[in-house]
């Protein structure tokens, strides 16, 4: 990606200083201009008290009679003017001659402004700009047995208002400039935190990011599943882990994916085998860290159901390919030997020889071959027989093995059932010092001796071994998808062979007595 550029969290910073710079700085203006407010409130009320303490003032009405009332009220208004704060306060004559004012000069001279609604008793506040500029003053009579003898008006100019107010303006402007510091460094400190969290990108290589992250998301065919390494709820889920997982739409926790996976280790993992409810998966998992710091796990996961069929099958063939390898090899040792006594003259006894382990080879074959209508299932038969003499185990396939037809299942399914469960026992019979392993496959119907209770017509499949066997309690772990006793099978035989049951309505169970087995039985579908 290009650099260079502003990241997001620099662009945030930079929005949110100008909006607090404005802001402040708005707040500022708002607070002289109510400081101003507040002082012309303030000086209102105070030239309105000033002006009516005056004029009721005995001695402003003893003064105004006397020949000179200047002599008396000048000293006393300018002394109540200097402890007042007052700019000027005046008492005059109805005729508006002036007795008093703060310039002497003006004493004597008519006083300017409205003074009718005084005249008439009323006490009045108003801005005027007078001698000494503009200013906010009161107009108060002055009574004798209430009649209007005098007026005292009482001001303070706009120039001292103003003054007030910027005596005000270093405290109003100090604590906007540390409201402005205080929410830059939180802005500031919430950028960094931005930035950590966006890794410095800027909004246009988020948004190509996100872009190609959703485009890939939902174009690769393996599904991905991330989890935070604390959070129980997954980050990201595309369509193919939903569809492989059978997960609903929403919200995706770790205890909504399959119980196989819930026991999973949490750490790196690598291609683990997991059984679903229609669905063999290869999990991978790794941990995702940024700069040393572990983030969170990235699962993927691939569907290997058809491949693993596939796989089955392919066993069942090498394994009987390499039966008739073996069985090769050893025709050639007892060709030699035959060749060998017809020339030592022992005829007899090299067509005895010759025919015995033949017939009793042959045997098993037709008979399969005649009982069993898969060819599949007679060679995985054949094949796991060979696989079992291999290992000293005497594999027998019973007497009263016959099918007709393997329905419900299809070849590949035949051969997962009963391939698994024949490895499984062979496994448990190796324990055992002279191993055997008993495997019986038929319709329960055409069992003559009517032993067993399973339905008429359902597929019976039941293979013994020498083996401890397991618990019922044991046999329902390993039946779980995606458990294991054996390490280096991923929990993929009797999970597989529970799920194939269970997808045709058959039932599995395993006997400890008199033997160690384990029965299935699946009913064909005109039964069902």
């Amino acid at each position: 990606m290009r650099r260079g550029r502003l990241s997001l969290a620099g662009q945030a910073f930079a929005l949110q200083l100008i909006v607090l710079t404005l802001m402040v700085a708005v707040g500022a203006v708002l607070a002289v201009v109510d400081a101003r407010r507040h002082s012309d409130v303030t000086t209102t009320r105070e030239v309105r008290d000033v002006a009516v303490s005056v004029a009721e003032a005995p001695s402003t009405l003893s003064a105004v009679y006397t020949i000179n009332p200047t002599a008396r009220l000048q000293p006393v208004t300018e002394r109540i003017r200097h402890a007042t704060g007052m700019d000027f306060i005046v008492v005059m004559a109805p005729d508006r001659t002036r007795y008093t004012h703060t310039n002497q000069n003006m004493i004597g001279k008519p006083f300017s402004g409205n003074i009718d609604r005084a005249l008439s008793g009323e006490t009045f506040t108003e801005t005027f700009t007078g001698t000494l500029g503009p200013s906010i003053r009161a107009v108060a009579p002055v009574y004798d047995g209430g009649k209007v003898v005098a007026l005292v008006s009482a001001g303070v100019t706009r120039a001292k208002i103003g003054d007030q107010v910027a005596a005000q303006l270093p405290l109003i402007l100090g604590i906007a400039a540390a409201g402005l510091a205080v929410s830059g460094s939180g802005s500031f400190l919430l950028s960094r935190r931005l930035r950590r969290q966006t890794h410095g990108l800027a909004p246009d290589e988020l948004r190509a990011m996100y872009e190609q992250h959703d485009a890939v998301l939902h174009s690769i065919h393996e599904g991905l599943v991330v989890f935070g390494m604390a959070g129980e709820l997954a980050e990201v889920v595309n369509d193919e882990a939903r569809r492989l997982l059978e997960l609903p739409d929403g919200e995706v926790r770790r205890s909504d994916l399959p119980t196989s996976m819930q026991q999973m280790s949490w750490g790196v993992v690598r291609d683990e085998m997991h059984v679903t409810g229609d669905r063999i998966l290869l999990i991978n998992q790794d941990i995702v860290s940024w700069e040393g710091r572990p983030i969170g796990t990235v699962m993927t996961i691939r569907d290997h159901t058809e491949l693993r069929a596939v796989m089955g099958e392919l066993d069942s063939v090498r394994s009987f390919a390499e039966s008739l390898h073996a069985q090769a090899h050893e025709s050639a040792n007892r060709l030699h030997t035959v060749v060998t006594m017809v020339e030592l003259g022992r005829y007899q006894e090299a067509v005895n020889f010759a025919t015995s382990e033949l017939q009793l080879s042959q045997a098993l074959i037709d008979r399969l071959l005649n009982a069993v209508g898969s060819p599949a299932l007679a060679a995985l038969l054949l094949g796991k027989v060979n696989q079992a003499a291999e290992r000293s185990i005497e594999l027998t396939i019973t007497e009263d093995t016959a099918l007709d037809s393997i329905e419900p299942l299809t070849p590949q399914e035949m051969v997962t059932l009963v391939g698994n469960l024949i490895d499984n026992a062979i496994d448990a019979a190796a324990e055992s010092p002279s191993g055997w392993v008993e495997v019986t496959v038929r319709h329960c119907g055409d069992n003559p001796e009517g032993v067993r209770a399973e339905p008429a017509s359902a597929l019976y499949v039941r293979v013994a071994d020498s083996g401890p066997g397991m618990s019922e309690e044991t046999f329902a772990r390993a039946s779980r998808r995606g458990y294991s006793t054996k390490a280096d099978h991923h929990g993929l035989g009797l999970a597989l062979v529970h799920r194939l049951v269970a997808r045709h309505g058959g039932t599995i169970r395993t006997e400890l007595d008199p033997e160690s087995a384990v029965t299935v039985t699946i009913p064909r579908k005109d039964a069902q």
